[in-house]
């Protein structure tokens, strides 16, 4: 929508996270003066926060990297993009020629999943390679998930969303909705809201979370477990519904296999037992269990809270189970399933990937990638497929990963780094390229891989606001000029290198950009053989003609069962794997404190701070800069802190320095430290010294133990301890 004064407003929507927020961006002279909710977004505009409103800022950060940038020693200087591909193509071959395509790494982060074209074309990419030493964000916080979808459901999309609006009992474990929104691998817009307003006609919430939340300061009720050990009160909850016969009979026969197998595993664990390693009262829990099997229409949903440990994906496993054993699958009030306008867990089978373990660990890959607390070894470990050349892809490792310390250590020896970012970050200070990025407010893109996880069937076409510079580059085309510079088919399909260059050359001689091949092509496609509505497909022109979003049908029942992708199309309610580790957690002592370590470190959400990537702008966090270590004042008053005191966190691997504030917040005996926090932001144009915002609490946390499932580290139930600093 332009006016006379060239003035125009974009419809779009963020890409920070799932929520996908509708916005109006108020364009001048292609810069993007101001951003606000487009509240004619019939879906997504309701979670509107400051990460979108300030997005701008990123696109125009006065260190942002407008070309190419190869290191010179101890800096960087610019250079054009057939240097920049040339280079990288010819020092990759040499590694792959000294060794095996597995000498080739890479690591992606959240950033490259809310672009619809940078992940299929680094697969595309890394096909070609051949390589299998690939690296997600996921293994940090995502990959219990996963893992539980796979082995119950049959696929690792298989991502239940919430029925809100018709449930009358919430059993929230590991997430607070009032500060992230309802959304993780699916998305409610308004969620918390429209969860209250639930509570308001007669609903119940209960929360559980060592931190008394914004949402727990909500609930009707709040149960602070201790951390790590979500996974005995939930193994408690369906003790008590399974000994006294408070199950749903009929999902329990019909719709699931594996309760006879459940049985047999509650009947190992002792109620009392359970209690005492969650510290929560025995009482307690049996009565949230008997509240929620009672409940007309309930749910349970489990979220990072509950993965970070290393009983992570019991908890959440356990946590599905529970819905699927009080009947809330597929049900008004619980969990469905919303298959969206295009097929993803279809098209995800149909991508073929043969099975690979890591060289030294002899773990497999969970949803595609190997655990990031392995990748220091395998840079540093000399051997055959020891990764000497790594790609970082939108991410901040050293940041957002277990002991920070040891992988930037590994990194300052491999033979090639590149970053492919808007700034340089803390991961990428040893790179030997840096490769400027395009800002979602600068592309097009169409999230259709991602339609099954709103909670009704929804299509938004996220237009771009603004040019990109003249330097920088889509992250699909770096990984397209790169199989093409390597000589290596992208997607293993022989002839797509030669098609997609002689479309380049056809668009160029004949001035039509269009005749390029370009993701747009995959996004026509896609859309052209997605799910049908109203009895037709929808058309590209229909996308077109609703830039505020578009609504396509109304929330439905029934898909749950036929988007199973088990054998038997059933619920596998007791995967062997899963009933194992039960079995071992319950063989283990209940948990004790080191002498010298007696807290456990937590996390927890704000609001304005997304994960490694956004705490740096200067628009955000509007009370300070920095994070800061949360003490319960009894615990405080033991150590002889006072609010405002410095204080020096400690662990076997690490040490940080920041300031304690005192709060009754966090149960005693756990300290709360903000995840994301610590990147140095660099000047590789002007050479200034980098900034940077509080400290990273993650060194603190050993990358050895991991939960032996999803590959996820302890990352919010470690131990440290707490001094003062005179």
């Amino acid at each position: 929508m332009g006016t006379p004064s060239g003035r125009k407003t974009v419809h779009t929507f963020c890409r920070y996270c799932l929520a996908s927020c509708g916005v109006d961006v108020t364009v001048e002279d292609n810069r993007a003066t101001k951003i606000s909710a487009d509240k004619q977004n019939p879906h997504s505009w309701h979670d509107f926060c400051a990460k979108g409103r300030t997005a701008a800022q990123l696109v125009e950060h006065p260190r942002r990297i407008l070309t190419p940038m190869r290191r010179v020693g101890d800096s960087y200087v610019e250079a054009t993009w057939d240097e920049a591909i040339t280079d990288i193509a010819a020092r990759m071959n040499a590694v792959i020629d000294a060794d095996c395509p597995d000498a080739v790494g890479v690591y992606y982060g959240n950033p490259s999943g809310f672009s619809s074209s940078n992940i299929i074309f680094m697969n595309g990419w890394l096909d070609a390679v051949g390589t299998r030493s690939r690296y997600f964000v996921g293994s940090i916080d995502q990959n219990a998930m996963h893992v539980v979808a796979a082995a119950m459901y049959g696929s690792i999309l298989m991502a239940p969303v919430s029925d809100i609006d018709n449930c009358d009992y919430f059993l929230l474990v590991g997430t607070n909705p009032a500060v992230s929104a309802w959304n993780w691998l699916e998305t409610v817009p308004g969620g918390w809201r429209r969860a209250l307003a639930r509570q308001s006609q007669g609903a119940q919430i209960v929360v559980v979370d060592p931190l008394r939340t914004e949402s727990a300061q909500k609930a009707d009720r709040h149960l602070a477990v201790r951390p790590g050990q979500d996974w005995a009160l939930l193994l408690a909850m369906v003790k008590v519904i399974l000994d006294e016969g408070l199950e749903h009979t009929e999902d329990c026969t019909e719709l699931a296999t594996g309760v006879s197998e459940l049985r047999d595993l509650v009947a190992q664990a002792d109620l009392d037992d359970l209690a005492r390693r969650c510290d929560v009262d025995r009482y307690q829990i049996e009565s949230v269990a008997r509240d929620l099997a009672a409940a007309p229409r309930a749910m349970v949903v489990t979220r990072t809270g509950v993965s970070l440990h290393l009983a992570g994906t019991v908890a959440e496993w356990l946590g599905h189970v529970l819905n699927v054993i009080t009947g809330r699958m597929d049900r008004p009030g619980g969990r469905r399933y919303e298959p969206g306008y295009v097929d993803a867990i279809k098209m995800s089978g149909m991508v073929k990937t043969s099975p690979h373990r890591n060289r030294l660990s002899g773990r497999e890959m969970v949803a595609g990638a190997h655990a990031l607390s392995e990748l220091p070894a395998e840079i540093t470990t000399v051997g055959p497929g020891q990764i000497r050349a790594m790609v970082i892809n939108c991410g901040n490792p050293v940041v957002s990963g277990p002991d920070g310390a040891r992988l930037d250590e590994a990194l300052s020896q491999l033979d090639l780094l590149v970053a492919i970012d808007f700034v340089q970050r803390e991961s990428h200070r040893h790179a030997h390229w840096l490769l400027p990025a395009v800002h979602w407010l600068e592309r097009d893109d169409l999230l259709a891989f991602t339609s099954n996880m709103h909670d009704e069937p929804y299509l938004q076409y996220g237009a771009k606001a603004v040019e990109p510079p003249p330097g920088a580059r889509q992250e699909w085309r770096i990984f397209v000029d790169l199989a093409i510079a390597m000589r290596k088919p992208l997607f293993r399909a022989r002839g797509l290198n030669g098609f997609i260059g002689a479309s380049r050359r056809v668009a160029r001689l004949t001035g039509r950009p269009g005749l390029e091949f370009t993701p747009h092509w995959i996004d026509r496609l896609v859309v052209a053989t997605g799910r049908k509505f109203n009895g037709r497909r929808i058309k590209w022109r229909d996308i077109l003609a609703h830039p505020h979003g578009w609504v396509l049908g109304p929330r439905e029942f029934g898909h749950f069962r036929r988007a199973l992708r088990t054998p038997d199309k059933k619920v596998h309610a007791a995967p062997a794997e899963f009933v194992a580790r039960t079995e071992e957690l319950l063989a283990e002592p209940p948990p004790e404190a080191p002498v010298d370590y007696p807290f456990q470190l937590a996390n927890r959400r704000h609001r304005h701070s997304m994960n490694s990537w956004l705490n740096e702008l200067p628009g955000l966090h509007p009370a300070g800069k920095r994070n800061e270590v949360l003490l319960h004042p009894l615990d405080a008053a033991t150590l002889g802190v006072g609010d405002g005191d410095p204080v020096k966190v400690f662990s076997a691997v690490g040490e940080i320095e920041l300031t304690a504030s005192l709060s009754e917040r966090p149960r005693r005996g756990v300290v709360v430290v903000d995840h994301g926090w610590g990147s140095r932001v660099f000047d590789p144009r002007g050479g200034a010294e980098p900034v940077s915002f509080g400290v990273n609490r993650n060194l603190l946390v050993d990358a050895g133990p991991v939960d032996p499932l999803s590959q996820t580290s302890a990352l919010s139930s470690c131990y440290v301890g707490v001094k003062p600093l005179t």
